[in-house]
């Protein structure tokens, strides 16, 4: 059976937590990571949770590893944003689904206008134009107008809109267990299987 390979940003919005569980949760499920960060993912994981990560792919993937100690490091590549040679940035060699959490504001707009400016959005853009999933975590309140009408477009596209907002009908005891809900909608979007909570019902 083939690996799933799943290309995951993570952008300048609030929910960092949720971004690097999701990172953990990938590959400790056997998912090949490609992980793309913007520069403001790096002011927002500095502020949140005192990590620290380079503008050098090399160096964030080791401190990222470091974190993860029980992680696969050969499922893991980190890209820069400008690394038009990354596989993702093609058609021809997309990964099987796409993510960016915590999505901000300016790139899901950047996706929603098709702009495809940098890494980021360009890879989000040919997964809507290959067919291949794309979530996207919008971290933000209230929302405008034209959030919500770029989260329209993007919806009509083919993409899916997942807010980080946690439920609590699973009685959650703790602040990694709201990170874990949303995670675990995120992982069922791309059938990776997962024991993060008890489903509804079950």
């Amino acid at each position: 059976m083939s690996t799933t390979t799943v290309c995951l940003a993570l952008t300048g919005a609030s929910g960092m937590p949720y971004g690097l569980r999701l990172l953990d949760c990938l590959l400790a499920a056997g998912c090949r990571v490609q992980l793309l960060y913007s520069p403001a993912a790096q002011v927002v994981a500095r502020q949140e949770m005192g990590l620290e990560l380079s503008s050098r792919p090399v160096e964030a993937r080791a401190t990222l590893l470091a974190r993860l100690p029980a992680a696969n490091p050969e499922l893991l590549t980190v890209y820069g944003r400008e690394e038009w040679f990354a596989p993702m940035a093609s058609g021809s060699n997309p990964p099987d689904a796409m993510i960016v959490c915590p999505c901000s504001m300016g790139t899901l707009a950047a996706i929603a206008q098709g702009l495809a400016d940098n890494l980021i959005s360009r890879a989000a853009d040919v997964a809507l134009k290959e067919g291949r999933k794309l979530v996207l975590a919008p971290r933000e309140t209230p929302l405008s107008v034209i959030h919500l009408e770029n989260m329209l477009r993007l919806a009509r596209a083919g993409a899916v809109i997942l807010p980080p907002n946690p439920g609590f009908y699973h009685y959650p005891q703790a602040v990694g267990d709201l990170v874990d809900f949303v995670v675990a909608r995120i992982l069922d979007q791309l059938a990776v299987p997962h024991t993060l909570m008890q489903r509804w019902g079950a």
